[in-house]
């Protein structure tokens, strides 16, 4: 099986550099996967992402090296074992709260015995699987090698974290910092740099360390995702390919009507 150097990365102490596709477009992801980001989230819960367009996007991805990750819309057993089957190499599965749940999130990511999910891996089997054995070997290495990571982003998750940590078969876990934002009752966007949230992320962090377990986010800019990671965050994600977009877009605008301002 194709090996996931996400975890190669992790072993030797690294972080990973995450890209993060919301726009529905396997030009777009294809164009991101160039960029030499080490792994490509495709956002089906808040991104216009739809089943049929992720194949396509997972695709794009696989002409480059680049690890494709996604993250679903919830901790639904069939939408998980859908996009493993896909060839995606990893989950992050939103508003994951206590032991129980992440379980279940495991539950329909592995194989039996150690989970439930069903033989059928449709696209994996060409992507992921050995070309050796004509992608025979997917089910053999697939537990090990694809990655299930569960979101904490409530008061409840942080309480729990030990908990989640111990559940056997979480590979990292991904801060969403919009919501934990939210609900330690400061703003979405201005509150990240709230103390109160600053301290949940460094309990956070700490936890990770303390069970060997990386710990991941998201950012808004170069100077936060540096600044995450000399924090000890070990995957860091660099805003998504529609901002980059919006921005890179507003700032030549800007550029040319300034230009024509100044004569």
């Amino acid at each position: 099986m194709r090996k996931n150097t996400i975890k190669e990365i992790w072993a030797n102490g690294g972080a990973v550099v995450n890209g993060w596709c919301s726009i529905p477009s396997s030009f777009s992801a294809e164009v991101m996967a160039h960029q030499g980001f080490d792994s490509i989230t495709i956002d089906m819960q808040h991104g216009v992402v739809d089943y049929q367009m992720a194949i396509t996007m997972l695709q794009a991805i696989s002409t480059t090296s680049v690890i494709p990750l996604t993250r679903v819309p919830w901790n639904d057993p069939a939408r998980l074992m859908k996009i493993l089957d896909a060839g995606s190499y990893g989950v992050i599965c939103p508003m994951i709260n206590n032991p129980d749940q992440a379980e279940s999130l495991v539950a329909a990511c592995k194989y039996p015995p150690m989970g439930m999910r069903s033989f059928g891996p449709i696209r994996a089997k060409y992507y992921a699987g050995g070309a050796t054995h004509g992608g025979g070997d997917y089910h053999v290495y697939a537990n090990d090698e694809t990655l299930v990571i569960p979101q904490i982003e409530t008061r409840e998750a942080i309480e729990n974290l030990d908990e989640i940590l111990d559940v056997p078969g979480i590979s990292a876990i991904y801060v969403g910092p919009s919501d934990l934002a939210m609900a330690l009752g400061c703003q979405p966007r201005g509150g990240q740099n709230d103390p109160k949230v600053i301290e949940a992320r460094q309990k956070i962090i700490e936890t990770c360390k303390r069970h060997g377990i990386p710990a991941g986010i998201h950012t808004n800019s170069p100077e936060v995702a540096v600044q995450m990671i000399k924090d000890g965050f070990q995957l860091t994600s660099l805003a998504s390919d529609d901002r980059f977009l919006m921005q890179a877009a507003k700032d030549t605008v800007n550029a040319v009507r300034s230009g024509i301002e100044q004569g």
